[in-house]
């Protein structure tokens, strides 16, 4: 960042190395004295608090602590989005070397603070002043609603023995059944004609294999979220009101929290699959699965992104490939996990299902994140 690098040029002129008129004399050899007074104010709030930054671990400590709860609800501590500041690097360089001695699970007690960390210095071109700070990141996997178990029939011991007894029965008669039937067959047309029968079986279990990896069974539809919020009980989840052209918006719960603000997803379009089976996560009802391009680290994740002009509700499609979706995805199939190894961006950032654009009436769905797996 220019700030910095001015500031190091220009600290062998100013006395005792004081940071706030470093900061100073920065804006006035970049010519950026005009800017706004409250910001300016924000600035010297961070100068104020890097330069009473303490050395005594145990006060570190208190202060590391404050910094991760005021990064909870932001990813930078000033400027809009997600653009670092000069105040973000400034207090990154006081407190940096306090940090990098912290141990794994010192780190792990920070989440927002290490996060934070971790995105200036891999955003800033810091490596030749500061040691890059190591961290373990959590993998991303997209939380699928488990479908309610069934409930007991019956939960008399004796009752269950006496039906297995009843059904065991049945079985070998109708197994014996069976058995007569193929011999007579056998002896009737020879065994020349069941030979084909055996031949034709491979066949149709391929067939059915690649029926059951075909992503024709998912309603994968455009959708703009109307609203979101931070989920009651699970810091890791969103819950999103979400437009898919219904009467009723649908309501999805998403493991968004750790990449993407409420406020950044309202009104955003998104591809949601709507055909998944509803379930209940941490006690809110989710009724889809909003579709998201990772990074092979799993540091970036966002939403796929339908193409301006393409409607909420809208059905996305795949050339060459047609088929009518499920109504209801099985869980006990897992048609969802042998299907979604096989969605991924390209190098230009289109989402794909082995190779083949996910297609909207407006163009193609993409993702800023080339190359990236779509969970």
């Amino acid at each position: 960042m220019e700030t910095l690098i001015s500031k190091k040029s220009i600290s062998s002129q100013v006395p005792g190395n004081d940071i706030k008129t470093l900061y100073t004399s920065i804006l006035k050899s970049a010519g950026k004295e005009s800017r706004s007074p409250q910001n300016n104010d924000n600035v010297m709030k961070w100068i104020a608090f890097a330069e009473s930054f303490p050395s005594d671990s145990k006060a570190c400590s208190g202060r590391l602590n404050e910094l991760n709860g005021d990064l909870a609800q932001k990813s930078v501590l000033l400027g809009n989005g997600f653009t670092p500041s000069e105040a973000d690097v400034i207090v990154f360089s006081a407190i940096h070397s306090s940090v990098i001695g912290l141990s794994n699970p010192e780190k792990e007690k920070l989440p927002h603070l290490m996060r934070w960390m971790d995105y200036i210095q891999n955003r800033e071109d810091l490596g030749a002043l500061f040691e890059k700070i190591l961290l373990e990141k959590p993998v991303f996997e997209p939380q699928i609603a488990k479908p309610a178990a069934k409930p007991e029939v019956q939960s008399n011991a004796k009752g269950t023995v006496q039906n297995t007894r009843t059904a065991d029965k049945l079985e070998a008669e109708k197994n014996t059944k069976k058995s007569d039937s193929r011999d007579n067959k056998k002896k009737a047309k020879g065994d020349k004609e069941v030979a084909p029968e055996k031949k034709k079986e491979p066949e149709k279990e391929a067939a059915e294999k690649d029926k059951e990896l075909s992503v024709s069974l998912l309603n994968i539809q455009v959708g703009l979220i109307r609203k979101a919020w931070k989920h009651p009980s699970a810091d890791s989840l969103l819950v999103e009101e979400i437009d898919v052209g219904e009467a009723k918006l649908r309501q999805v719960v998403s493991g968004l929290a750790k990449y993407c603000k409420p406020e950044d997803l309202t009104n955003r379009r998104v591809v949601l699959i709507t055909n998944v089976k509803p379930g209940k996560l941490r006690d809110v009802v989710s009724e889809g699965l909003v579709l998201c391009a990772s990074s092979e680290d799993h540091s970036v994740v966002e939403p796929l992104l339908p193409p301006e002009g393409s409607k909420p509700g809208e059905r996305v499609s795949f050339s060459g490939i047609d088929g009518k979706p499920e109504d209801v995805l099985n869980p006990k199939k897992k048609q969802l996990e042998k299907i979604t190894p096989n969605l991924f961006t390209d190098e230009k950032g289109v989402a794909t299902f082995k190779g083949i654009p996910f297609m909207t009436s407006a163009g193609p769905c993409t993702s800023s994140i080339p190359k990236a797996s779509i969970k």
